[in-house]
């Protein structure tokens, strides 16, 4: 292969490792408060960030194409205060990966925040423990599998991404082509080869990732 496609899995991985990181800075709060809150709001915010699972990603990355160029109303204030574009950008194709992966890092978080006993919670919160206390003394440390769960399956689900990464982000070498888009593009000029090098190492290590996620389940 050519040295570009380590470029490339590079881009991949850092796209990814991004993506878990912002998905847990926003997925922590919105989880704990789908988990809490008494507001029928939520059911309505429950449908929006599950949405991805049943969308079309090209439905999505339209209107994130839409919402990022320099017209949009996203783009043109980002534009505006930055100076930079947001579409066919890396930060463009982490902002649009962050949403496309949402439900995977909340849904097993908030299934995880659920399962805590709430005792504990009030427990703490009646001998004088802080919310933050609370989160990093008991919510945390009895969620670790939720956040294990998460964190493998926001990784894992942004590094297979092709339809709105190719939307958003296009096929800009060394800015945001990534695996997804280097394996069609390889299919499509033929060089079979390369496209099985790329396709075997995606699906061996979305093997591997699962199997030691069912294996750290025992």
């Amino acid at each position: 292969m050519q040295n570009i496609e380590f470029q490339t899995i590079f881009i991949t991985l850092k796209l990814a490792f991004y993506t878990v990181i912002v998905l847990f800075f926003i997925g922590i709060p919105i989880s704990l408060w789908l988990t809490y809150s008494k507001s029928k709001l939520k059911y309505i915010i429950q449908s929006i960030i599950a949405l991805p699972l049943v969308l079309p990603p090209t439905v999505l990355g339209f209107y994130l194409l839409i919402l990022f160029n320099p017209e949009g109303f996203i783009g043109l204030n980002f534009y505006s205060y930055t100076g930079e574009r947001l579409v066919f950008s890396f930060i463009g194709l982490v902002i649009a990966s962050v949403i496309y992966s949402l439900p995977f890092v909340i849904q097993p978080l908030h299934a995880a925040f659920e399962n805590i006993d709430f005792k504990d919670i009030e427990a703490a919160s009646n001998l004088g423990a802080s919310k933050i206390g609370v989160l990093i003394n008991i919510i945390i440390p009895q969620s670790l599998r939720g956040f294990l769960v998460s964190g493998v399956l926001g990784f894992a689900h942004t590094i297979g991404e092709f339809g709105i990464v190719l939307m958003v982000g296009g096929n800009i070498s060394g800015e945001t082509r990534v695996l997804s888009i280097a394996i069609f593009e390889k299919v499509e000029t033929l060089e079979y080869f390369d496209a099985h090098i790329l396709s075997g190492g995606l699906f061996l290590f979305s093997f591997i990732t699962l199997l030691l996620l069912y294996i750290s389940d025992k």
